[in-house]
């Protein structure tokens, strides 16, 4: 894969360190019955993160408690230094600017064309009325047809969106993420509809841009052997707990049933 080009300055513009640090974070959609119960860990730089665990133990949920879509009940949530559950308003909208989302259904705008898709990255940086007639400054337009390049696109950029494959929408989703120049990048079951090669490929790419560009890269992942394979560090969750944080090499049969339950589905 073509090498991605590094950005040397963190998003928010200074020289906080582009980070995460989740403390002691809890989630109650119905009071006194928590799906995230005190969720706490680090992470810097340049690192692969793989959260897994079975379906409604609060991966998704995190997520969306780490960039604000829904509120968590307690608990802080730093990214690059600033504790982004303290915000609210134009300080909430510009602190998410900065945090890169890849979706599982991939949340393009499918009448757009490729590029432009991947310029609504920069939506949030570009005056109204800029967006609005399309007139991107020329510098968003030659980095997004940069980043269309990077994730072996480039004969698609004025292809609409819904005439793409999953795994071509899923690179479409990757490059309007790094098109934010962000602080961090979420990964939700970004590889759930593929085929396994895709999967290896989108996985492949998701890991590139964490490395080079220095960017902390946290998934939600299904596939145990894929975040084995890629992640530099995995955390297992289960019934809202963190009861695994650690190298993929330490993860054993044991930490699995104690993750999913049973052991039927480890032969």
């Amino acid at each position: 894969m073509n090498t991605v080009n590094n950005q040397n300055n963190n998003g928010n513009g200074g020289d906080t360190p582009r980070s995460l640090i989740v403390k002691d974070v809890v989630k109650e959609y119905v009071a006194g019955k928590p799906v995230l119960k005190g969720i706490s860990f680090e992470v810097t730089g340049r690192s692969t993160v793989a959260i897994i665990g079975p379906s409604g133990t609060g991966k998704s949920t995190l997520l969306r408690c780490i960039n604000r879509l829904i509120e968590p009940t307690d608990g802080e949530i730093h990214v690059a230094g600033q504790d982004i559950t303290k915000l609210s308003g134009s300080e909430l909208r510009h602190a998410r600017h900065y945090i890169g989302m890849v979706f599982q259904e991939f949340n393009l705008v499918e009448r757009l064309s490729v590029i432009e898709n991947v310029l609504c990255g920069r939506l949030g940086f570009t005056p109204v009325w800029r967006a609005w007639l399309r007139k991107y400054p020329q510098a968003d337009i030659d980095r997004a047809y940069e980043l269309i390049e990077k994730v072996g696109l480039g004969d698609f950029v004025t292809a609409r969106a819904d005439s793409l494959s999953g795994g071509q929408r899923q690179r479409v989703g990757i490059a309007r993420a790094v098109m934010q120049n962000p602080d961090i990048i979420m990964a939700d079951e970004p590889t759930s509809s593929l085929d396994p090669k895709t999967s290896v490929e989108i996985m492949e790419l998701l890991n590139e841009f964490s490395r080079v560009q220095n960017i902390p890269l946290i998934i939600n992942i299904h596939d145990v052997n894929l975040a084995k394979r890629f992640a530099d560090r995995i955390i297992g969750m289960s019934k809202g707990h963190v009861v695994f944080d650690g190298k993929p090499d330490e993860l054993q049969d044991s930490h699995l049933k104690e993750i999913y339950g049973g052991e039927d589905w480890l032969a």
